[in-house]
């Protein structure tokens, strides 16, 4: 089947057809780098990084663009709560960023873009929406965009401007025409970063950094916009309203959204104190764990974290990895069936769910071949590795993940000698020491697995 996926301008889910026949440009919005990625930035550099996957393993030219947020209130307000330039802020934040990205095997998108450094583009679309008589500038320094002004308002979210004006006010010192309008650009404040303007110093608004940035990169109108579902109303809607009024033509043919993270049930947030950076998460659970609980649900679904769906995600991981365990590194060869279905799957808008479910039918059917048929078995396994690089996991050594976390619990040297130690007294036929060498390796959490090519060893839930 053709590629088809969920377009939340239309509400529906629909085949894919590129601008240009057999290129993809697709812009996502990244982060605002005033702090540590937490787990919802998490889900949505993992969700956009499968979708690269597929695209580019589907034959697609494409061109991802993620940007960085690198001006806005929190920054300002971080920075100066550290007593340091925001500079300095984020060139730390965009280095950790990088650095958790890597961790849990993201790749990088082929443009960065930073808001700062579009700074000129952002004034020319400005002036142009004040030329077309989609925003004013009321003499204060400040820039708003006229809501009222834009007959598409709603388009995305399906928000009707009447329901909108219901409590809707003019906040003191804000010099708007109507409650709804939104500024494009921001006086600057006693102490603030700013740039000259042609309405004064200041700096930009939040949402014609992303229309101005996608623009650039991307041209007028392209094929797949991206972001988490938080962001849909108001940040998406704004983009949508200024870059069309701007250029005169539809902004993105299609729009992809992720659903968010809960904790326990509930939405992650700080004021709840269940809220989890990326390291934080990462200094407990391995990243391809990590990994695997954020493509093992549909990327529009909701994930829910816990210490329970994490053991999940860590035994089915040991599954697969236990069915390529003592099998050669094989080319792909056989499997086409099970390849076909996993196809079927990100076909359908995506589907990491059913697509895991087919790894696991093709990981069932190289137990059942490996020791009939050990040369089958090891193209299978090649297949399993092949699809499972797709989604960015089973790319490790079986052992090196198997064992992944000893380094924190055990002492790896140590375990090897208790197992050789047995292995000797196994030989010796002194079964009462054999067993008390095990029982001593299962009270420091290990679990050993005689076969024929010798004892090997993991550690337990």
């Amino acid at each position: 089947m053709a590629l088809h996926l969920y377009n939340t301008l239309t509400k529906t889910k629909e085949a894919f057809t590129p601008l240009v026949p057999g290129q993809v440009r697709m812009y996502v919005c990244g982060m605002t780098v005033y702090d540590y990625c937490h787990l919802g930035h998490g889900r949505s550099m993992v969700a956009f990084d499968v979708i690269t996957r597929w695209l580019r393993h589907s034959g697609y030219d494409l061109t991802y663009v993620r940007n960085i947020t690198d001006i806005d209130d929190k920054i300002i307000n971080r920075a100066n709560a550290n007593d340091e330039p925001f500079t300095d802020l984020v060139a730390r934040m965009i280095e950790a960023m990088h650095e958790d990205e890597a961790r849990l095997n993201i790749k990088k998108p082929d443009q960065e873009p930073r808001a700062t450094d579009h700074i000129d583009g952002m004034h020319a679309m400005i002036q142009t929406l004040i030329d077309k008589g989609y925003a004013y500038a009321p003499g204060n320094g400040d820039v708003y965009y006229r809501v009222n002004r834009f007959a598409g308002y709603g388009k995305l979210s399906r928000r009707r401007v009447e329901d909108l004006r219901i409590g809707a006010r003019i906040e003191p010192g804000e010099a708007k025409e109507d409650p709804l309008d939104f500024v494009l650009w921001k006086a600057a404040k006693p102490g603030e970063p700013s740039w000259p303007s042609p309405w004064g110093t200041g700096r930009p608004g939040w949402h014609i950094e992303c229309s101005v940035m996608s623009t650039c990169c991307l041209g007028d109108t392209f094929d797949i916009h991206g972001g988490g579902n938080d962001l849909e109303f108001p940040h998406h809607e704004n983009e949508i309203a200024q870059s069309e009024a701007a250029t005169g033509k539809p902004y993105a043919n299609a729009w992809l959204h992720c659903g968010m993270i809960t904790i326990n049930g509930e939405k992650m947030s700080k004021s709840l104190g269940n809220f989890f950076t990326l390291r934080e998460v990462l200094e407990k659970y391995h990243p391809e764990v990590v990994r695997y609980l954020l493509i093992a649900s549909h990327y529009r679904s909701p994930i829910n974290y816990s210490e329970d769906n994490l053991r999940e995600a860590k035994g089915a991981l040991e599954r697969f990895y236990h069915s390529l365990k003592g099998l050669p590194q094989a080319p792909a060869q056989g499997g086409e069936s099970y390849a076909e279905r996993f196809a079927q799957c990100m076909d359908d808008d995506f589907n990491t769910a059913g697509a895991c479910g087919v790894l696991f039918e093709l990981a069932r059917e190289i137990n059942r071949l490996r020791e009939s048929d050990p040369a089958a078995a090891a193209g299978l396994a090649g297949r399993l590795r092949e699809l499972g690089e797709v989604l960015g996991v089973l790319q490790l050594e079986p052992e090196a993940f198997l064992r992944a976390d000893a380094a924190g619990r055990v002492d790896a040297a140590e375990v090897e000698a208790l197992i050789q130690a047995r292995l000797t007294a196994r030989a010796e036929k002194n079964w009462a020491e054999s067993d008390r060498i095990r029982d001593q390796l299962t009270a420091l959490g290990v679990v050993l697995e005689d076969g024929k090519g010798g004892t090997t060893w993991r550690l337990a839930e």
